[in-house]
């Protein structure tokens, strides 16, 4: 029964992670209905299945990601350039760098500044917001309020061009100000995906420019946010519970490696108000719930 948790959660993950709905708030609802004992380990399984989904991004974007994916090495044998001979002398090898590498280490150099402030205010506010926020109340609100933003949002950026078509055009000071917008999901429901996108847009990006740079920043920001947790909750799992959070990661990398190519696909071609409007229904139907219930 465990593992048949595992899979369904998995599943939620990898949906959700990279979609402007909020993951996190996906599971806390879910976890109502389906969770682990004791539960302690299932808040770590919630937190350690999100690196499977992440790392669907870095095999996705490898290339793109990888400064040394596009650059040649170039052997150098007695002081002249020599591919397979048999000459004699001394061996160097050096790499040569062209126009992608620099844009590569651009990038990269943009996804740590992007960082910054989730790293900060993360390692600041952590604890408090699992004290107070964690529950379906915020996670409601979050929802419906960050739902009807994206509506309004591609209201107003209906008909206008966008100012920034490609991540290496973002200049720094924009990434920086992406970085904070990416720190309102810090609030369960708010949806780090939904937060970046919607301050990437807000600040001039189109939207697959926007939604690319939020996947990127989500690799440093979600290895960051997991291992802080798992340290704080410690690696003490027997066996049978390594093997329940493998299979919930496995299925996370599956799923949400499907969901990006699909998710790419569909804003090249739509906007974002189906996802505002996913939210509104979503967190109109937990509020309500939660009121009849209690």
């Amino acid at each position: 029964m465990d593992f048949l948790k595992a899979i369904i959660l998995g599943i939620i993950e990898g949906l959700t992670e990279f979609l402007p709905v909020s993951s996190t708030g996906h599971l806390i609802l879910a976890n109502e209905f389906i969770s682990f004992s004791p539960k302690a380990f299932d808040n770590a399984f919630n937190v350690i299945i999100q690196l499977g989904a992440i790392l669907s991004v870095v095999v996705i974007y490898f290339n793109e990601l990888n400064p040394f994916a596009k650059s040649k090495v170039e052997v150098n044998i007695g002081g002249n350039n020599c591919g397979a001979c048999g000459a004699s002398g001394a061996v160097t090898l050096k790499r040569k760098w062209d126009g992608r590498d620099k844009k590569t280490m651009r990038l990269l150099a943009k996804i740590i500044i992007g960082v910054l402030p989730a790293v900060v205010l993360g390692f600041l506010f952590d604890d408090l917001i699992d004290k107070y926020l964690f529950n379906k109340v915020t996670v409601s609100l979050a929802l419906v309020f960050y739902g009807i933003v994206i509506i309004f949002m591609e209201n107003r950026n209906k008909g206008k061009s966008f100012k920034y078509n490609d991540i290496d055009e973002i200049p720094i000071k924009t990434v920086l100000l992406i970085g904070f917008f990416q720190c309102l999901a810090m609030v369960p429901g708010t949806s780090r995906s939904a937060a970046t996108i919607i301050g990437a847009m807000i600040l001039g990006c189109s939207r697959t420019t926007a939604a690319e740079f939020s996947f990127f920043l989500a690799i440093p920001t979600m290895i960051g946010a997991t291992g802080l947790k798992v340290i704080k909750m410690g690696f003490g799992f027997t066996l049978n519970q390594w093997l329940i959070i493998l299979l919930g990661s496995v299925v996370s990398f599956i799923v949400a490696y499907v969901v990006i190519v699909k998710f790419m696909d569909y804003i090249k071609k739509h906007d974002f108000k189906v996802f505002g409007v996913y939210r509104i229904v979503l967190g109109i139907v937990v509020l309500t719930s939660y009121f009849l219930i209690k």
